[in-house]
């Protein structure tokens, strides 16, 4: 039977042939994988070197040789940082976005022949959410957001759809709170937090708030493949921290232990204590609180 570690090496073996780690001639553009992808960081408005050098996790040498090739061949411009004195900027030459739209198309059609592969290609664009965000584990970042913008209507919405899965019926992000929810999440009376890879939004999570020194957890979320990496305990940990800035000084929140009992389960093992309804949500049923100090 085969280890899990040779099937983790497996699985290298054939990521490696099929991105084209090991060709000459990345999508037969005639460079190799590593000029294509800084490329592409540049291309996507990555400009910062220092950024590229980190989103990309290579060392300063190899870096350096890599944009002195796309600047030979008139792909690339790099100038001084114009707010930084020691860092630089790359940006696209007019050839260097001829070339990043080919990149592009070529890609497109990689991934298109990629999932076609497989009967079932959402199973396997779900396998490689859960790889990729894995991957990336380090560069997810909690931000504070406004509840009203895009991504973090996105993150509410799914919220709503799963929970209406798991309690079969329609749950109304109306009915689980007050008509003035949005406003109760943002400064100075509550917050909101989005977890993020790059533009993706990943998970939420908000503190509506009253001007008084309780607050209530809303709207926690995070996607499934996203799961397993710790994000909703860091969120929580940026409510929480955010929330003693506001003053308050307890917390509460409300679960259904038959849809969500993970959720119920986390709450337990991070202090929260059970209490009695507090609210005339009709769809939890437990209901939470814990007093935060620093």
């Amino acid at each position: 039977m085969i280890s899990d570690i040779n099937r983790v090496r497996q699985f290298n073996r054939a990521t490696a042939v099929e991105i084209g780690a090991l060709e000459e001639s990345f999508l037969s553009r005639g460079r190799p994988l590593g000029s294509a992808r800084v490329l592409n960081a540049i291309g996507h408005g990555m400009q910062n070197v220092a950024d590229i050098r980190k989103t990309l996790k290579l060392d300063t040498g190899l870096l350096s040789r890599l944009l002195r090739g796309l600047e030979g061949e008139g792909l690339i411009e790099t100038h001084p940082h114009p707010a930084d004195k020691r860092g630089r900027i790359a940006v696209l030459t007019s050839a260097g976005q001829t070339e990043f739209a080919l990149y592009e198309d070529l890609s497109d059609q990689r991934a298109t022949q990629i999932l076609a592969r497989h009967k079932n290609a959402q199973r396997l664009l779900d396998a490689m959410d859960i790889l990729a965000l894995a991957f990336a584990k380090d560069s997810i970042e909690i931000i504070e957001a406004d509840p009203t913008s895009d991504a973090s209507v996105y993150c509410m919405t799914s919220y709503a759809q799963e929970v209406s899965q798991r309690m079969k019926l329609e749950f109304d992000l109306a009915k689980s709170g007050a008509p003035d929810l949005d406003a109760g999440m943002k400064r100075p009376k509550g917050v909101f937090f989005l977890a993020m890879l790059e533009t993706r939004p990943l998970g939420c999570v908000g503190i509506k708030g009253d001007g008084s020194s309780t607050g209530e957890v809303k709207r926690l979320w995070t996607l499934p493949a996203a799961r397993g990496l710790g994000l909703a305990k860091n969120l929580m940990a940026a409510a929480e921290g955010a929330a003693l800035e506001l003053g308050m000084t307890h917390l509460r929140l409300d679960t259904n232990r038959a849809a969500l009992p993970e959720a119920a389960a986390m709450y337990q093992k991070a202090g929260w204590t059970e209490i009695d309804r507090f609210n005339d949500n009709p769809y939890p049923d437990m209901f939470f609180e814990k007093q935060i100090s620093l």
